[in-house]
This record gives structure tokens, sequence and C-alpha cells, in this order.
């Protein structure tokens, strides 16, 4: 996954995969998204992105299947 942020537009693309684009849907008007050709998630781009987002904070925390006891 990739978050690339453009300052000079206020733009923040979030990249959930490389595979090729089919189609992009606009969630809102300043979001939108695009899908492979299965409907799966490519990539969301978000315009007026500090207005739409936290960008500063940012985190990644992965965790484990927990066991039923």
């Amino acid at each position: 996954m990739k978050i690339k942020y453009f300052k000079n537009t206020d733009t923040t693309i979030f990249e959930f995969s490389d595979r090729d684009i089919f189609e992009t849907k606009d969630i809102n008007e300043n979001i939108n998204i695009d899908l492979d050709n299965d409907g799966n998630l490519i990539s969301m781009t978000v315009e007026h992105a500090r207005e739409q987002v936290t960008i500063k904070e940012f985190s990644y925390q992965e965790i484990e299947k927990s066991e039923a006891a």
C-alpha cells in the first residue's frame, strides 16, 4: 500500500494494489475509487484532503487472528 499527498493540489491518493484500473466511481464530489475488472478496490483519491482526512496522523496496526477459547 502506498499513500501519496500532493500539497499543491491538496490531493491524497491511497494505492492498495498495482492491478489495472477497469472503472472509476465517484463516492462524492471529493472522493473517487478505482476498481479492477472484478470490482476489487485498487485506489482511492481524496480531493481537498485536509478537510476530508487526518493527514498528520497515520498509523498501521496488524491484528493477529484471535483464537476462540
